[in-house]
Protein backbone atom coordinates (compact mmCIF):
# COMPACT_ATOMS: atom_id res chain seq x y z
CA UNK A 1 0.00 0.00 0.00
CA UNK A 2 2.67 2.64 1.12
CA UNK A 3 4.61 1.99 -2.09
CA UNK A 4 1.67 2.36 -4.20
CA UNK A 5 1.27 5.73 -2.22
CA UNK A 6 4.49 6.58 -2.91
CA UNK A 7 4.40 6.19 -6.67
CA UNK A 8 1.21 8.05 -6.64
CA UNK A 9 3.00 11.21 -5.16
CA UNK A 10 5.76 10.50 -8.12
CA UNK A 11 3.00 10.97 -10.88
CA UNK A 12 1.28 13.60 -9.20
CA UNK A 13 4.36 16.22 -9.39
CA UNK A 14 4.92 14.67 -12.62
CA UNK A 15 1.96 15.52 -13.73
CA UNK A 16 2.49 18.98 -12.40
CA UNK A 17 5.99 19.56 -14.11
CA UNK A 18 4.52 18.73 -17.19
CA UNK A 19 1.36 21.00 -16.99
CA UNK A 20 4.51 23.99 -16.11
CA UNK A 21 6.10 22.96 -18.77
CA UNK A 22 3.77 22.79 -21.22
CA UNK A 23 3.05 26.05 -20.43
CA UNK A 24 6.59 28.26 -20.95
CA UNK A 25 6.02 30.91 -23.18
CA UNK A 26 6.47 34.43 -23.30
CA UNK A 27 6.34 35.73 -20.24
CA UNK A 28 9.75 33.33 -19.81
CA UNK A 29 11.50 34.89 -22.55
CA UNK A 30 10.77 38.43 -21.05
CA UNK A 31 12.00 37.51 -17.68
CA UNK A 32 15.41 35.98 -18.92
CA UNK A 33 15.82 39.24 -21.10
CA UNK A 34 15.05 41.43 -18.11
CA UNK A 35 17.56 39.46 -16.03
CA UNK A 36 20.22 39.75 -18.47
CA UNK A 37 19.76 43.37 -18.91
CA UNK A 38 20.30 44.12 -15.27
CA UNK A 39 22.97 45.90 -14.43
CA UNK A 40 23.54 44.69 -11.19
CA UNK A 41 21.91 41.62 -8.80
CA UNK A 42 18.62 39.37 -9.26
CA UNK A 43 16.69 39.92 -5.51
CA UNK A 44 14.75 36.42 -5.14
CA UNK A 45 12.34 36.91 -2.17
CA UNK A 46 9.49 34.53 -0.53
CA UNK A 47 8.42 33.30 2.98
CA UNK A 48 7.87 29.92 3.95
CA UNK A 49 8.52 27.29 1.87
CA UNK A 50 8.41 29.22 -0.89
CA UNK A 51 11.48 31.16 0.75
CA UNK A 52 12.97 27.59 0.98
CA UNK A 53 12.92 27.05 -2.32
CA UNK A 54 14.02 30.43 -3.01
CA UNK A 55 17.28 29.88 -1.63
CA UNK A 56 17.75 27.05 -3.13
CA UNK A 57 17.25 29.59 -6.74
CA UNK A 58 19.32 31.89 -5.27
CA UNK A 59 22.41 29.18 -4.55
CA UNK A 60 21.90 28.06 -7.97
CA UNK A 61 21.95 31.31 -9.65
CA UNK A 62 24.91 32.40 -7.91
CA UNK A 63 27.32 29.28 -8.72
CA UNK A 64 26.11 29.32 -12.70
CA UNK A 65 27.02 32.90 -13.39
CA UNK A 66 23.87 35.26 -12.58
CA UNK A 67 24.90 37.26 -9.35
CA UNK A 68 21.80 37.25 -7.06
CA UNK A 69 20.89 37.15 -3.12
CA UNK A 70 17.59 35.88 -0.89
CA UNK A 71 15.58 38.75 0.68
CA UNK A 72 13.31 37.44 3.56
CA UNK A 73 10.41 39.77 3.08
CA UNK A 74 9.85 40.32 6.73
CA UNK A 75 13.35 41.60 7.60
CA UNK A 76 13.60 43.37 4.57
CA UNK A 77 10.64 45.41 5.93
CA UNK A 78 12.85 45.76 8.84
CA UNK A 79 15.66 47.58 7.01
CA UNK A 80 17.20 44.72 5.19
CA UNK A 81 15.02 46.68 2.36
CA UNK A 82 18.17 49.03 2.03
CA UNK A 83 20.65 46.03 0.37
CA UNK A 84 17.95 46.15 -2.93
CA UNK A 85 19.37 48.79 -5.08
CA UNK A 86 17.49 50.50 -8.09
CA UNK A 87 18.95 49.02 -11.06
CA UNK A 88 18.08 45.32 -8.80
CA UNK A 89 15.30 43.13 -10.33
CA UNK A 90 13.28 41.23 -7.80
CA UNK A 91 12.11 37.74 -8.40
CA UNK A 92 9.04 37.29 -5.96
CA UNK A 93 7.82 34.25 -5.08
CA UNK A 94 4.32 32.92 -3.79
CA UNK A 95 2.30 30.27 -5.30
CA UNK A 96 -1.32 31.43 -4.16
CA UNK A 97 0.21 35.82 -5.10
CA UNK A 98 -1.91 36.80 -1.61
CA UNK A 99 1.27 36.16 0.71
CA UNK A 100 0.86 39.60 2.74
CA UNK A 101 4.12 39.42 4.02
CA UNK A 102 5.25 39.78 0.51
CA UNK A 103 2.89 41.83 -1.33
CA UNK A 104 3.22 44.27 1.43
CA UNK A 105 7.18 44.30 1.02
CA UNK A 106 6.14 44.81 -3.36
CA UNK A 107 4.15 47.77 -2.37
CA UNK A 108 7.55 50.06 -1.27
CA UNK A 109 9.64 48.49 -4.36
CA UNK A 110 7.34 48.95 -6.84
CA UNK A 111 7.64 53.38 -5.50
CA UNK A 112 11.12 52.39 -5.92
CA UNK A 113 10.24 51.42 -9.33
CA UNK A 114 12.42 47.70 -8.93
CA UNK A 115 11.37 45.61 -11.96
CA UNK A 116 9.19 42.87 -10.45
CA UNK A 117 9.14 39.22 -11.56
CA UNK A 118 6.42 36.85 -9.60
CA UNK A 119 6.74 33.22 -9.90
CA UNK A 120 3.45 32.45 -8.83
CA UNK A 121 0.19 30.07 -9.54
CA UNK A 122 -2.19 32.92 -8.88
CA UNK A 123 -2.60 34.61 -12.27
CA UNK A 124 -4.98 37.06 -10.94
CA UNK A 125 -3.91 37.25 -7.67
CA UNK A 126 -2.51 40.63 -6.05
CA UNK A 127 1.35 39.39 -6.29
CA UNK A 128 0.63 38.82 -10.32
CA UNK A 129 -1.17 42.39 -10.61
CA UNK A 130 1.73 44.41 -9.01
CA UNK A 131 4.78 42.32 -11.10
CA UNK A 132 6.28 43.25 -14.43
CA UNK A 133 6.73 39.78 -15.67
CA UNK A 134 4.29 36.29 -14.20
CA UNK A 135 6.23 32.88 -14.71
CA UNK A 136 3.01 30.51 -14.14
CA UNK A 137 4.16 27.84 -11.73
CA UNK A 138 0.73 26.83 -11.81
CA UNK A 139 0.09 23.04 -11.16
CA UNK A 140 -3.43 20.56 -11.04
CA UNK A 141 -3.36 19.75 -7.70
CA UNK A 142 -0.95 18.76 -5.05
CA UNK A 143 0.52 15.29 -3.92
CA UNK A 144 -0.64 16.29 -0.15
CA UNK A 145 -4.33 14.32 -0.08
CA UNK A 146 -5.68 17.21 1.96
CA UNK A 147 -4.57 19.81 -0.87
CA UNK A 148 -2.76 21.66 1.94
CA UNK A 149 1.22 21.06 2.49
CA UNK A 150 3.27 22.82 -0.68
CA UNK A 151 3.82 19.25 -2.72
CA UNK A 152 3.96 19.72 -6.40
CA UNK A 153 3.63 23.20 -6.64
CA UNK A 154 7.03 23.41 -4.36
CA UNK A 155 8.53 21.07 -7.36
CA UNK A 156 7.50 23.25 -10.31
CA UNK A 157 9.15 26.18 -8.23
CA UNK A 158 12.14 24.65 -8.07
CA UNK A 159 12.29 23.50 -11.44
CA UNK A 160 11.17 26.57 -12.67
CA UNK A 161 14.05 28.06 -11.05
CA UNK A 162 16.07 25.43 -12.80
CA UNK A 163 14.72 26.61 -15.95
CA UNK A 164 15.73 30.40 -15.56
CA UNK A 165 19.32 29.42 -14.10
CA UNK A 166 20.45 27.02 -17.00
CA UNK A 167 19.12 29.31 -19.43
CA UNK A 168 20.63 32.13 -18.42
CA UNK A 169 23.88 30.32 -17.91
CA UNK A 170 23.92 29.21 -21.61
CA UNK A 171 22.92 32.91 -22.56
CA UNK A 172 26.15 34.06 -20.77
CA UNK A 173 28.05 31.30 -22.13
CA UNK A 174 29.58 29.95 -18.56
CA UNK A 175 32.00 27.66 -18.87
CA UNK A 176 33.30 24.68 -16.43
CA UNK A 177 36.46 27.03 -15.67
CA UNK A 178 33.65 29.90 -14.73
CA UNK A 179 32.22 26.92 -11.94
CA UNK A 180 35.93 25.80 -10.66
CA UNK A 181 36.15 30.15 -9.48
CA UNK A 182 32.59 30.07 -8.17
CA UNK A 183 33.46 26.76 -6.04
CA UNK A 184 37.01 27.00 -4.77
CA UNK A 185 36.20 25.43 -1.63
CA UNK A 186 34.72 21.85 -3.30
CA UNK A 187 36.30 19.12 -4.14
CA UNK A 188 34.77 19.25 -7.67
CA UNK A 189 36.81 22.63 -7.80
CA UNK A 190 40.25 21.30 -6.39
CA UNK A 191 40.24 18.60 -8.30
CA UNK A 192 39.22 20.40 -11.59
CA UNK A 193 42.61 22.90 -10.85
CA UNK A 194 45.18 20.16 -11.46
CA UNK A 195 46.89 18.66 -14.70
CA UNK A 196 45.51 16.55 -16.73
CA UNK A 197 49.00 14.30 -15.89
CA UNK A 198 48.07 14.18 -12.34
CA UNK A 199 44.88 12.14 -12.95
CA UNK A 200 44.82 9.89 -16.20
CA UNK A 201 45.71 6.51 -16.23
CA UNK A 202 48.77 5.30 -17.27
CA UNK A 203 50.98 1.80 -18.02
CA UNK A 204 48.77 -1.29 -18.05
CA UNK A 205 45.56 0.71 -17.07
CA UNK A 206 45.87 1.89 -20.82
CA UNK A 207 43.35 0.14 -23.07
CA UNK A 208 45.35 0.22 -26.22
CA UNK A 209 46.06 -2.05 -29.52
CA UNK A 210 47.91 -1.97 -32.50
CA UNK A 211 46.36 -1.17 -35.10
CA UNK A 212 46.95 -4.69 -37.00
CA UNK A 213 45.75 -6.80 -34.66
CA UNK A 214 42.35 -8.52 -34.92
CA UNK A 215 39.20 -6.60 -34.05
CA UNK A 216 38.57 -9.17 -31.41
CA UNK A 217 41.23 -8.96 -29.55
CA UNK A 218 39.71 -4.95 -29.34
CA UNK A 219 36.89 -5.73 -27.84
CA UNK A 220 38.29 -8.48 -25.52
CA UNK A 221 40.65 -5.41 -24.07
CA UNK A 222 37.38 -3.07 -23.86
CA UNK A 223 35.69 -5.81 -21.90
CA UNK A 224 38.61 -6.06 -19.43
CA UNK A 225 39.80 -2.54 -19.33
CA UNK A 226 36.10 -1.60 -18.76
CA UNK A 227 36.38 2.30 -19.69
CA UNK A 228 34.25 2.59 -22.58
CA UNK A 229 36.98 3.04 -25.40
CA UNK A 230 40.21 1.21 -26.76
CA UNK A 231 42.98 3.25 -28.15
CA UNK A 232 44.72 2.15 -31.39
CA UNK A 233 47.84 3.15 -31.63
CA UNK A 234 51.64 2.07 -34.63
CA UNK A 235 53.97 0.85 -33.84
CA UNK A 236 56.28 4.30 -32.00
CA UNK A 237 52.57 4.06 -29.82
CA UNK A 238 51.34 6.78 -31.79
CA UNK A 239 47.35 7.47 -31.32
CA UNK A 240 45.80 6.48 -35.22
CA UNK A 241 42.55 5.49 -33.93
CA UNK A 242 40.29 4.91 -30.96
CA UNK A 243 37.15 2.09 -30.77
CA UNK A 244 34.73 2.98 -28.75
CA UNK A 245 31.69 1.12 -27.59
CA UNK A 246 29.84 2.66 -29.97
CA UNK A 247 31.58 1.81 -32.66
CA UNK A 248 31.31 -2.27 -31.72
CA UNK A 249 27.28 -1.66 -31.35
CA UNK A 250 27.35 -0.05 -34.88
CA UNK A 251 28.97 -3.26 -36.24
CA UNK A 252 26.47 -5.23 -34.34
CA UNK A 253 23.26 -3.59 -35.54
CA UNK A 254 24.68 -4.41 -38.94
CA UNK A 255 25.45 -7.62 -38.59
CA UNK A 256 29.12 -7.30 -39.88
CA UNK A 257 31.50 -10.09 -38.57
CA UNK A 258 34.62 -9.53 -36.74
CA UNK A 259 36.73 -12.75 -37.73
CA UNK A 260 38.72 -11.30 -40.61
CA UNK A 261 38.48 -7.77 -39.43
CA UNK A 262 41.72 -5.84 -37.83
CA UNK A 263 41.27 -3.29 -34.84
CA UNK A 264 42.10 -0.41 -37.82
CA UNK A 265 38.95 -1.63 -39.74
CA UNK A 266 36.85 -0.34 -36.95
CA UNK A 267 38.30 2.63 -35.16
CA UNK A 268 37.26 5.66 -35.58
CA UNK A 269 40.48 7.57 -36.79
CA UNK A 270 42.64 10.75 -35.46
CA UNK A 271 40.75 11.28 -31.99
CA UNK A 272 40.92 14.26 -30.32
CA UNK A 273 43.65 14.13 -27.82
CA UNK A 274 45.35 16.01 -25.63
CA UNK A 275 48.53 16.77 -23.74
CA UNK A 276 49.08 16.23 -20.37
CA UNK A 277 50.06 19.65 -18.71
CA UNK A 278 46.62 20.52 -19.74
CA UNK A 279 44.48 21.62 -16.87
CA UNK A 280 41.67 19.14 -15.85
CA UNK A 281 38.84 22.26 -15.76
CA UNK A 282 39.75 22.67 -19.76
CA UNK A 283 40.05 19.12 -20.66
CA UNK A 284 36.47 18.99 -18.95
CA UNK A 285 35.61 21.24 -21.53
CA UNK A 286 36.84 19.66 -24.58
CA UNK A 287 34.68 16.52 -23.41
CA UNK A 288 31.36 18.78 -23.20
CA UNK A 289 32.14 20.79 -26.02
CA UNK A 290 32.74 17.05 -28.30
CA UNK A 291 30.09 15.34 -26.25
CA UNK A 292 33.46 12.62 -25.48
CA UNK A 293 33.89 10.82 -22.18
CA UNK A 294 37.50 9.31 -23.24
CA UNK A 295 40.75 11.53 -23.92
CA UNK A 296 43.90 9.91 -24.77
CA UNK A 297 46.93 11.78 -23.34
CA UNK A 298 50.21 12.45 -25.77
CA UNK A 299 53.29 13.72 -25.72
CA UNK A 300 54.68 16.06 -27.69
CA UNK A 301 55.68 13.28 -30.45
CA UNK A 302 51.91 12.49 -29.99
CA UNK A 303 52.76 9.41 -28.46
CA UNK A 304 50.65 7.48 -26.20
CA UNK A 305 51.66 8.16 -22.15
CA UNK A 306 48.00 8.14 -20.73
CA UNK A 307 44.02 7.99 -20.97
CA UNK A 308 41.53 10.03 -19.32
CA UNK A 309 38.27 9.71 -18.53
CA UNK A 310 35.50 11.52 -17.60
CA UNK A 311 34.94 9.60 -13.98
CA UNK A 312 38.66 10.17 -13.51
CA UNK A 313 37.93 13.75 -13.59
CA UNK A 314 34.85 14.05 -11.56
CA UNK A 315 36.39 11.87 -8.75
CA UNK A 316 34.56 8.34 -9.54
CA UNK A 317 31.96 9.96 -6.22
CA UNK A 318 34.84 11.44 -4.43
CA UNK A 319 32.78 14.74 -5.18
CA UNK A 320 29.99 17.03 -4.50
CA UNK A 321 28.89 19.32 -6.26
CA UNK A 322 28.25 22.74 -3.56
CA UNK A 323 25.21 24.13 -5.14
Amino acid sequence: MSIQEAKKVFLIEEQGLASVRERIGDEFIKAVERILDCPSRLVITGIGKSGIIGQKITATLNSTGTPSFFLHPVEAMHGDLGMVMPTDVVMAISYSGETYELNALLASLKKRGTAIIAMTGGLRSTLAKASDIVLDIGVPREACPLGLAPTASTTATLAMGDALSVVLQNRKQFQISDFRENHPGGSLGERLKVKVGEVMLTGDLIPAIHRDEPALKAIQILNEKNIGAVIIVNGERHVTGIVTDGDIRRYVVGDLGFQDLRAGDIMTADPISIDGEILAADALSIMQRHEITVLPIVDHKRALVGILHLHDLLGKGEFRFLV
